[in-house]
């Protein structure tokens, strides 16, 4: 087929189900099918662009795109147009991708919901009246769908992880360091510099595993990104590795049918020769605590400087005590960030005995929109890897009673993305992966 076919059957598809998802915010219908054409008229004279030539793609509204409003969600930027891409989005541009449109997502990202100011919630395509999660819900949402191939997201507490759980697509937070944010709504720097990862969202892993090497690596902007060689998931030898897995982290015990499904998943990879024992690393039980505590240590000054540089005022953003006090001294964060990296430290030596840990995603499925508070403990679950900076893919696993997907988090060592790779992948393939969904 051409890429003008598929262009053309992508926006027919987002047509038909964004009315009820409220997933894609901005469209570049006249433009992407332009440079479909084009993409099929280089393709017959010169040969492919790339890898991804005359793929079409949806972004995360968090990234800046080229003549394309760029909101990041908050009221400030409604209507800023960007004269340059993030690194990432020129990096699949260059690979041939072809921009379809933008994504919803919270305010700066900054929440498990997405929902915001400009455009309003995104719905799970599951069941409208669930969240599709956050910060990446608009293009886990989408890309469920199928309204788009693959979309880009970023994960800071969860945001690509939680998404793919509760919209059961396949994504991957990759190490940190591994990716560069120039033009992100949260760009490089700062003391949680390393919460924050750039990752794909796709319905299949094996998608995953083409997108992640188009975007890795220094673009010369980023101060955090390091040179590290990515692996190749395809030469991983599963058997004879050692894994772990639980069920529970000891700060809020998941649903029957989740706990079910990581132990199901262990079980499968048992049988194709890795070692499993249950055991879930010490002091994993702070993982809520130290998080919370990192992210409100300033008062919240830091979000203060978000909304500044945005030209969103106080009363115009969703994000709510922005003025909190603190009372917290130098040697209280000196002993707050010495207390992060003990916790570091002691979960680096629990991984070192091991190649891989199956945890859950989140305590529940998709939850109903508006609940985040009554089941904030449950997000947990993946705060624990921002701490850590760790790769940790998702995969759809399995499936609720109401009909919801349930994923699973594979958890890899650093820098060992082409490991959780692999084992997504045979999950996947095992156990069925993404499964259409009723919108």
């Amino acid at each position: 087929v051409s890429s003008a076919e598929v262009v053309q059957a992508y926006l027919e598809r987002i047509e038909a189900v964004n009315p009820r998802l409220n997933a894609v915010v901005q469209l570049c219908a006249p433009t992407a099918l332009q440079e479909a054409g084009q993409a099929d008229r280089a393709l017959a004279q010169q040969g492919p662009k790339g890898p991804l030539h005359g793929v079409p793609m949806t972004i995360k509204d968090s990234f800046d795109t080229a003549g394309v409003v760029s909101t990041w969600g908050t009221p400030g930027r409604a209507k800023t147009v960007p004269d340059q891409d993030a690194t990432v989005v020129a990096r699949l541009r260059a690979a041939g991708a072809i921009l379809m449109g933008k994504t919803n997502t919270p305010e700066f990202t900054l929440s498990y919901e997405t929902d915001n100011p400009i455009f309003g919630p995104t719905n799970n395509p599951y069941n409208v009246e669930r969240t599709s999660g956050g910060s990446s819900g608009g293009a886990a949402a989408i890309v469920s769908a199928g309204g788009s191939p693959f979309d880009i997201g970023t994960d800071t507490g969860g945001s690509i992880r939680l998404p793919s759980h509760f919209c059961g697509t396949a994504g991957i937070k990759p190490t940190s360091g591994r990716v560069p944010r120039t033009g992100h709504a949260i760009s490089p720097g700062g003391l949680l510099d390393s919460f924050t990862q750039v990752g794909p969202i796709a319905r299949y892993v094996e998608d995953l595993t083409l997108l992640l090497p188009l975007i890795v690596g220094p673009d010369g902007r980023d101060p955090f990104v390091a040179p590290i060689p990515l692996g190749d998931p395809a030469v991983v030898v599963l058997q004879g590795m050692r894994g772990t897995f639980h069920v529970d982290n000891g700060i809020q015990t998941p649903i029957p049918e989740i706990a079910e499904a990581v132990q199901v998943a262990a079980k499968t990879l048992a049988e194709v020769g890795i070692r499993f024992e249950e055991k879930r690393p010490l002091g994993r039980e702070e993982s809520l605590e130290l998080f919370s505590k990192l992210f409100g240590w300033d008062g919240r000054a830091w979000i203060r400087l978000l909304l500044e540089r945005a030209d969103t005022t106080l009363d115009q953003t969703s994000l709510h005590h922005t003025d909190a006090e603190t009372s917290a001294t130098p040697a209280d964060v000196m002993r707050l960030i010495d207390r992060w990296d003990q916790f570091r430290m002691r979960m680096l030596a629990f991984i070192s005995d091991y190649d891989v840990i199956i945890a859950p995603v989140n305590a529940r499925q998709a939850i109903p929109h508006g609940t985040l508070e009554d089941w904030f403990d449950g997000f947990s679950y993946t705060m624990t890897y921002n701490l850590t900076g760790w790769p940790a893919a998702v995969v759809r696993v399995g499936t609720a009673q109401d009909g919801l997907p349930i994923g699973i988090q594979v958890i890899g060592k650093p820098w060992r993305e082409d490991v959780t790779l692999a084992i997504a992948q045979h999950l996947e393939t095992t156990l069925g992966g993404w499964q259409p969904p009723s919108v």
